[in-house]
């Protein structure tokens, strides 16, 4: 059995935790304060959250010692979410004896695992992972599932992360599935088109901006005035300020002619999974996770990378040039298909053999 942690922000979490386990041979249970997705086969363990008042008439930002001294990123004291949290998962490894355990991600669930006695594999994240809680993490865990190609490491990682790295490249939910052809694109549009405000401006070429909830640091008069400037492109925007979303947009995706996303190890998977020329302009994340997976694929030429967003004036040479010179077959060097089934099958190593403690 193994146990699979997924964290509640955002969905990338969620999407990568479905993905791996469609591929599992061993039975898996998710543990989440999301809910259970539709097409989860195992077990699925609601949590109760961990942020939030501590007790009545006090703030999660009022919370007593949450980092325990600076060691560890959120455990403040007496609150009874996290009290209840650790505990549904303790409870269940102490009843089911997992072989293994996957944090994605959470030192502290690492921690607890690992504590029990459970090997544990940690999902890798990029940027600057060497304060003293991602080192305790990475130090124990058994295992670094990094979804990234081995070739675009993360710089200065030291020797014992590296030796117990399963490199798998990116995945998605998107990988395998066939792509909409520009052509073809109007006749799937309808069906998502009610979730997204779609704004042409007469062109020919399609350009895509997805940025999800939580924007770029920008606001909509710079979205329109990165539309107005750019008369041979149709603009299409999926989240960004006052933007809405919709739950498939492969779509829109796979049939632009260019993409415009944040750094989000998600996003850009997807992307890559178009294989869509794309412009990538990272967001302020703590950690800096975003800005080393721009930084990742400006080494590897696998995108075109914008450290803030451009003037109006820049966007119609920026198109063209990501268009022409971001050949889509490069993204197989990021996404090369099979990211979740290379993960999946490290992980049923680990659990058959978990004495060894590592996935090769």
């Amino acid at each position: 059995m193994i146990g699979y942690y997924v964290h509640h922000q955002g969905r990338g979490h969620l999407h990568r935790a479905a993905c791996v386990a469609r591929h599992l041979r061993t039975p898996v249970t998710g543990f989440s304060s999301l809910p259970r997705p539709e097409d989860w086969t195992g077990e699925w363990v609601r949590l109760p959250m961990d942020a939030g008042p501590d007790r009545p008439g006090r703030g999660a930002a009022e919370a007593a010692d949450p980092t325990a001294g600076g060691r560890l990123h959120w455990v403040p004291r007496h609150h009874p979410g996290l009290r209840d949290r650790m505990g549904a998962v303790a409870e269940w490894i102490r009843r089911t004896g997992p072989s293994l355990f996957v944090s994605d991600v959470s030192v502290e669930v690492t921690l607890l695992a690992r504590l029990m006695g459970v090997p544990v594999v940690a999902a890798a994240m990029r940027g600057d992972r060497f304060d003293p809680a991602h080192r305790l993490g990475y130090d124990v865990a058994d295992a670094l599932l990094a979804p990234w190609p081995a070739d675009l490491p993360e710089p200065g990682w030291p020797r014992a992360w590296l030796d117990k790295t399963v490199h798998t490249g990116a995945f998605s939910r998107y990988d395998g599935r066939p792509r909409v052809r520009p052509a073809a694109r109007s006749a799937v549009l309808p069906a998502v088109r009610p979730a997204v405000r779609s704004a042409p401006t007469g062109g020919t070429r399609q350009v895509v901006v997805m940025l999800g909830a939580g924007g770029a640091g920008i606001d909509g008069d710079d979205l329109r005035r990165a539309q107005a400037s750019t008369p041979g492109w149709s603009w299409t925007f999926l989240g960004g300020p006052g933007r809405s979303w919709t739950e498939d947009p492969w779509p829109l995706l796979s049939g632009a002619d260019v993409v415009v996303t944040h750094g989000g190890q998600n996003a850009v998977a997807e992307c890559a999974a178009a294989r869509v020329p794309t412009v990538v302009v990272p967001q302020d994340r703590p950690h800096g996770e975003q800005r080393a997976t721009a930084e990742a694929l400006r080494a590897g030429r696998l995108a075109t990378v914008r450290t803030a967003w451009p003037a109006p004036g820049e966007w119609a040479a920026l198109l063209d040039r990501t268009a022409r010179e971001q050949p889509a077959d490069r993204w197989s060097r990021w996404a090369p298909g099979d990211g979740a089934r290379r993960a999946a099958d490290a992980l049923d190593r680990l659990a058959a053999a978990p004495s060894r403690g590592r996935a090769a």
